[in-house]
């Protein structure tokens, strides 16, 4: 792994981490599916313009066309939008914990669907992190967090998993920003339908705080970090590129206290680190 690459790797695992602080403030604002169905409607305008500037085409390989179908229901649709309606009710420092178990779980997919061998490392680390979610969990829980909102996050964590698992053949054949744009579209499709049948779309509190947490998610995670992820995932795959989850843990629960002020407690921080741990082992060990 080169320098550029852990640069993108890093650079990914900050934008991604900090999009739970800003999504947390836009749901104090405006309906959760609304907001992201706007979300994903500019993030697909702007990932396509910038497509079509760069001289990229809609002449997508059906492998191509399938990834950024199941790429746009599973991580926009589906982890994205439980994930936002979950932080009317949880802290965004507990979903990002919660959305940092994806690793794991791709790991435990594989080895229950797929048969994929585990070795003891991987063993080791899927342990640590069932044990390190349980710790947080227990602390949280019994200090009085939604229960039904920390199931959202943990089903948007599966779904995330699922477009994981298909996102090798969204990354080679170019078009990558062109994937991007396309499968924006796909979420934004999906939650309006969903958002104009249970949700008041009159209820939006326009404030600096929303536009500026909005224009900012839009950008930097919905765009830029995407479209990273896509590319270092065509630069090192998609085993060696999902080791830099195990910084999201660290990154999101750092951003949520810096800028929300959400408070921390010793648990909290032993889970996190036995879960990064977890992580951590589980992708080395498919290295190995």
């Amino acid at each position: 792994m080169d320098l550029r690459a852990i640069g993108m790797g890093l650079a990914f695992a900050l934008m991604w981490s900090s999009a739970f602080t800003s999504a947390r403030m836009i749901v104090a604002e405006a309906p959760p599916l609304f907001a992201l169905a706007l979300r994903f409607l500019f993030s697909g305008l702007i990932g396509t313009g910038i497509a079509l500037a760069l001289g990229q085409s809609l002449r997508l390989s059906r492998a191509q066309w399938r990834a950024a179908l199941i790429f746009g229901l599973c991580q926009n649709a589906l982890y994205l939008g439980l994930n936002f309606v979950a932080m009317q009710w949880v802290q965004a420092s507990v979903a990002s914990i919660i959305a940092s178990t994806m690793p794991l779980m791709v790991a435990f997919l594989g080895w229950a669907v797929f048969r994929d061998r585990v070795r003891p490392l991987g063993l080791a680390g899927l342990i640590a992190g069932v044990i390190g979610v349980a710790i947080i969990m227990g602390a949280r829980l019994s200090g009085g967090v939604d229960p039904v909102g920390m199931a959202l996050c943990f089903g948007g964590a599966l779904a995330l998993s699922i477009a994981t698992l298909t996102v090798r053949g969204a990354s080679g054949g170019g078009n990558v920003m062109m994937i991007v744009g396309l499968q924006m579209f796909v979420g934004a499709a999906v939650l309006a339908v969903v958002s104009a049948a249970t949700e008041d779309w009159t209820a939006v509190h326009m404030s600096p705080r929303l536009i500026g947490a909005f224009t900012y998610t839009v950008l930097i995670p919905g765009v830029l970090a995407t479209w990273i992820w896509f590319k270092l995932v065509g630069r090192i795959g998609a085993v060696k590129a999902a080791t830099f989850h195990f910084l999201n843990p660290f990154f999101g629960v750092a951003i949520a206290a810096a800028v929300l002020g959400e408070r921390l407690g010793a648990l909290d921080l032993l889970g996190v680190a036995v879960i990064a741990g977890g992580i951590l082992a589980v992708q080395l060990s498919k290295q190995g």
